[in-house]
């Protein structure tokens, strides 16, 4: 590289870096001034790094692996249990420039990376404990070393690294396999994709991929594919109903929500041109088939049974690159402008509710933070109970929400040895998530326990299970001005629990 082309690569670097710099330090802020509590799913994921495993119930370890490196650098406190989440954000914008940058020259990357940082659905995934954002960093680190093998090289350890960053996105979350699905897509369509590969770099990728994934899958192997079928269960088409337009049109609106409304705009008419005029070049081409297939597959599930906003994450990276792109190629200065305004004012507003919740609670928007709220509360309303009953064998909860939440907010009280073990009582006959798997409540702790029936959700089958129940008391916790969590705790003697079936709750026969 020539001393000119050298010093023009630093100065871009500078500016992305300063961008991510500038994104992250407000972030940051953000993060260690919210009084939001830990919601459940993140609670669990704490709970999970205090036994660092290759693999858990629901999802794979690198979320567990994060936030135990986080908290013993900086404590249990919540921003240190979030704070993976901002940097590996701030890591995959770094990566969305370099794809940008690579493909189509700096200004791509610059605005790809902006539009990224803004994205709706990035200002949440950075400021929560959650598996997106280590899978958006490390399948980000993937398609840039996929780009970087379009130039003809062969080179075997590009295809190493590429197998590398894959593997660790698939530790991430199982939602890396839109990876695969996008390769061989792009295998099908390009004649330069073949080209890119030999028989040396398809080993090195897939050798080095197998050695990544293979201690979580001897792990599943272990554990009866514990993950593999959570993950094919969440995904699992099915329902009462076979095809359901208005989850089809409730996912596409989400999608303006979380891509934003006018790059999720840009993206749809690029595409539908694209098809209509059959003329791509090979970048545009190569960033369609790891942003479209997601966005496809999920809306198809949708449509027949039900889609969660996030689950086409996978395509929001390439997709931000392939907006930019086309966006400075129409010339449409304004309405990139326009994108990054709309963008910048939903993130400024997110960021005040996250540092203020009343402010939500007085514009009416609330209800998007209640799970981050009351669980504290809650915890200490059990516990007191706990405290001043005599004798209790075990605190039993039927709720893997309010089992994590109190995992996490009890955790010094639990810990000090003055109270009951904190369980988990079983509706079915076997465990049906991982609070039930690691803490169900046994007849052995069963002699007198504290139950809690969450939103006093099943308290009558709860009762059944005991010689005798008493000491009914029923607690609310407020989340808002409209809004409650209810609590209804009661103890219960001689534990003796009967079969039931799983969906009805009615008793089956022995």
């Amino acid at each position: 590289m020539a001393g000119g082309a050298r010093r023009e690569a630093i100065d871009d670097w500078r500016a992305a870096i300063l961008l991510t710099a500038a994104f992250t330090l407000v972030r940051l802020t953000a993060l260690f001034h919210s009084p939001l509590e830990l919601y459940p799913d993140e609670a669990q994921y704490w709970l999970w790094s205090r036994t660092l495993d290759l693999g858990y119930f629901s999802k794979p370890p690198m979320i567990a692996w994060a936030i135990w490196a986080s908290t013993h650098l900086g404590g249990d406190a919540e921003p240190w249990v979030r704070l993976p989440a901002t940097l590996f954000q701030a890591g995959a914008s770094l990566v969305v420039f370099a794809i940008g940058r690579r493909l189509y020259g700096p200004a791509v990357g610059l605005a790809a990376a902006a539009l990224y940082a803004l994205m709706p659905g990035i200002q949440l995934s950075a400021l929560v404990a959650a598996t997106d954002a280590p899978l958006f960093f490390f399948l980000g680190l993937t398609i840039l070393a996929y780009a970087a093998m379009q130039d003809g090289a062969r080179r075997p350890w590009l295809a190493a690294g590429l197998g590398a960053a894959l593997g660790l996105a698939f530790l991430s979350k199982y939602a890396a396999v839109y990876f695969l699905i996008g390769l061989a897509l792009h295998l099908v369509v390009s004649r330069t994709a073949r080209a890119a590969w030999s028989p040396a770099t398809g080993l090195a990728a897939a050798g080095v991929f197998a050695l990544v994934v293979s201690p979580n899958l001897a792990w599943n192997l272990g554990h009866g594919l514990a993950t593999l079928k959570h993950t094919a269960a969440n995904a699992a088409w099915g329902g009462t109903q076979l095809f359901n337009p208005p989850e089809l049109g409730d996912f596409l609106v989400s999608q303006f929500a979380v891509f934003g409304p006018i790059p999720f705009a840009v993206l749809l008419i690029g595409a539908g041109l694209a098809l209509v005029r059959r003329r791509l070049s090979e970048a545009d081409l190569l960033l369609l088939c790891f942003s479209l297939p997601p966005l496809l597959i999920v809306a198809v599930q949708a449509f027949v049974s039900r889609a969660n906003a996030n689950w086409a994450g996978a395509g929001y990276l390439a997709g931000s690159v392939l907006v930019a792109a086309w966006l400075i190629r129409w010339r449409a200065r304004r309405w990139f402008m326009a994108a990054l305004a709309v963008q910048a004012l939903g993130a400024a507003a997110f960021l005040a509710f996250v540092l203020s919740p009343p402010l939500a609670d007085r514009l009416g928007v609330a209800n998007g933070f209640k799970r981050a709220k009351g669980w504290s509360q809650a915890t200490s309303l059990v516990l007191d109970r706990a405290g001043r009953e005599e004798g209790l064998t075990a605190i039993a909860v039927n709720n893997r929400f309010l089992y994590y939440a109190m995992s996490y907010y009890g955790r010094d009280e639990l810990a000090g040895g003055g109270l009951p073990p904190l369980t988990t009582w079983l509706l079915a006959d076997e465990p049906m998530n991982q609070a039930e798997t690691s803490a169900p409540l046994t007849p052995a702790e069963g002699r007198r326990v504290l139950m809690v029936a969450y939103e006093g959700r099943r308290r009558g089958e709860m009762q059944a299970d005991f010689a005798a129940a008493s000491g009914l008391e029923i607690v609310n916790i407020r989340l808002d001005r409209t809004r409650r969590r209810r609590l209804e705790m009661f103890v219960g003697e001689g534990f003796d629990p009967k079969p039931r079936d799983p969906l009805t709750g009615l008793p089956t026969p022995r």
